[in-house]
């Protein structure tokens, strides 16, 4: 009797290793992108420093905030296309004009808008030489969908494709204002 409990409580807790082995959720996914641009890093800064103007990016209709850019700071981003409902929900993290950079995260959003969930990321402007800077945006996130097997739009390919292509055209917008004399 007491071999069979020994093989017994063998054969069980193997079943629980195997069963959790398959059984883990998403990984953390990270999207980096960066642009060159040929304009002085403080006047690039000057036109992305303020956490409550997205302006500079062609997909925001709006954006409304209060705090100002300190820690706890949040601001309202209202997509273009689509009829005032698309939003996003994002507080400010850690800021820092010495360093031109703020860190923010996403406290809000319908993953229908944007298919992840706890996202957070980083921009950070550098000089590169006295009239070109380097803008760099990174973040990380999970796919929309939490459990195994997602939908093809909540995948992690999905939201990848998603926040790319949001870095993407938002910084191209970056460069072409910037090199155009813009604000």
């Amino acid at each position: 009797m007491i071999i069979r409990t020994k093989h017994f409580m063998l054969l069980a807790a193997c079943g629980v290793v195997a069963g959790s082995a398959g059984a883990h959720g998403p990984a953390r996914l990270k999207v980096e992108h960066s642009i060159d641009i040929q304009a002085p890093a403080d006047k690039v800064w000057a036109r992305i420093a303020n956490f409550h103007d997205m302006s500079w990016h062609p997909a925001i209709a709006s954006t409304q905030g209060s705090g100002g850019n300190v820690p706890d700071a949040t601001r309202l981003l209202t997509l273009k296309g689509g009829d005032g409902k698309a939003t996003i929900e994002e507080a400010l993290n850690k800021y820092s004009a010495e360093h031109m950079s703020y860190m923010y995260k996403i406290t809000k959003v319908d993953v229908a808008v944007l298919p992840v969930t706890n996202y957070a990321a980083t921009i950070t402007v550098t000089s590169t030489g006295p009239s070109s800077s380097k803008v760099e945006w990174r973040g990380g996130f999970y796919r929309g969908y939490p459990n195994n097997d997602p939908p093809a739009n909540l995948n992690d390919d999905a939201a990848i494709k998603a926040v790319t292509g949001i870095y993407q055209s938002g910084l191209d917008a970056l460069k072409a204002e910037m090199e155009k004399g813009g604000r």
